[in-house]
């Protein structure tokens, strides 16, 4: 157990060390300015992370119930998607199809990263988004590898996550760094940087040891989740995508030690509310600091879940509407396929079709159907010349949940 210093300002948990290196960068990437050249040659710090397999992180007791509550409410919240007569916006999986995809664009928000909902489902649907929407659309696939990957939580799982992230748009960026990297301003060098993680050749053993301190099953699971992410960016395993796979990793931990089992509840849009409060609390976590992280992710899960259930109510009016302006018979597939548009708010005909369980050339009459009634628009895509349908409903849901989270961020 870690134990708590002599003025009471929380627990001790070990802070980063360091080690002295040289920086030799390999030829042609010595920097353009002459501070970078003059950095050639000369030491700098690289971080040295604590093994924290063991250790049994000990926030105060207030900071402990806090995080108990976020984690009642996320169980609550995933529990009533799946109680009967819920509504559930098209039931769980329609509901966790946008939540998931809500999460990926919060999380790349988090690095800055933004662009459309409908931008997001046609680069997701088509594989030929350019720009931020096909990086959003590619967190999708991280956050989703991220959940299937969640009964086994070993090094080849995070290098999984972290593929899907990049493995379309960067390939030579996947599986662990090879090279320093550091954070710091524009054209800065190790040796002038913030912070320096650790040498690449310490990444294995370091998530060796993450990986063994989150199959711990003796913790309070949202603490531990906390912990292990803070760890994760301290280490910067990847030359890329650390932040948005750390934050997968998060949601893996919290389906693996059953805290949700339906649904993907939004937490990094709650972490946006706060952005510089959670990376302050990331900074103080490399000083021995825990608590800061522990109560950024409890408040955090507080308000995904509000988010959550905000926009769940949205996307119940939301389909209210529709059946009010649909007309089809009572068995006809229409009213499932309503379910699917939630859950594909940008689809063509053979994902209709393979999500109804019918032939594609049957499923155009019922596409037809909800075009008529409102429901979907339609556009030829013009890069592959096949008609894509648009729900502007539920992609408005989606943007004013983007806009709504990124209002109140500071």
């Amino acid at each position: 157990m870690t134990s708590h210093d002599s003025t009471g300002r929380g627990p001790v948990w070990p802070a980063i060390t360091s080690e002295t290196l040289r920086w030799d960068p390999a030829p042609g990437l010595e920097g353009v300015t002459r501070a970078e050249r003059s950095a050639v040659g000369r030491p700098y710090a690289a971080a040295v992370v604590p093994e924290i397999a063991r250790l049994s992180p000990a926030p105060r007791p207030h900071v402990v119930a806090q995080a108990e509550e976020a984690v009642a409410e996320v169980r609550a919240f995933d529990a009533e998607t799946d109680e009967p007569g819920s509504g559930a916006s098209g039931g769980p999986r329609a509901l966790d199809a946008i939540l998931l995809r809500s999460e990926s664009a919060s999380s790349s928000q988090i690095e800055q990263l933004t662009a459309s909902a409908r931008a997001v489902a046609e680069a997701e649907l088509t594989g030929t988004g350019r720009g931020n929407a096909a990086v959003v659309a590619a967190n999708v696939d991280a956050m989703t590898a991220a959940i299937a990957l969640a009964d086994r939580l070993d090094a080849e799982a995070i290098l999984r996550m972290q593929a899907a992230l990049l493995g379309r748009a960067s390939p030579h960026l996947v599986g662990w760094r090879e090279e320093p990297v550091w954070i710091g301003a524009p054209a800065s060098t190790p040796v002038t940087a913030e912070f320096v993680p650790p040498h690449h050749t310490r990444i294995e053993a370091a998530i060796g040891d993450l990986v063994a301190f989150m199959a711990r099953d003796d913790l309070p699971v949202l603490i531990q989740a906390a912990v292990a992410h803070a760890q994760f960016e301290t280490i910067h395993p990847f030359a890329d995508g650390n932040g948005r796979t750390g934050r997968a990793l998060v949601h893996a931990l919290l389906r693996a030690k059953g805290v949700t089992r339906h649904v993907t509840v939004p937490v990094s849009g709650g972490l946006l509310h706060d952005r510089a409060g959670y990376v302050a609390a990331l900074d103080a976590y490399r000083l021995g600091e825990i608590e800061p992280i522990v109560t950024a992710f409890a408040l955090a899960g507080l308000r995904a879940v509000a988010h959550g259930r905000t926009m769940r109510r949205r996307l119940d009016d939301v389909r209210a509407q529709w059946r009010e302006r649909v007309r089809a018979r009572s068995d006809s597939a229409v009213w499932r396929l309503l379910d699917v548009v939630v859950a594909h708010p940008v689809l063509d005909a053979a994902t209709a079709a393979a999500a109804l369980g019918i032939a594609e050339p049957n499923v155009h009459r019922h596409l037809r159907v909800l075009t008529e009634a409102g429901v979907l628009v339609a556009r030829l895509h013009y890069p592959e010349r096949r008609t894509l349908w648009r729900s502007p409903d539920v992609l408005g849901v989606l943007d004013d949940y983007a806009a709504d989270v990124g209002r109140r961020s500071r």
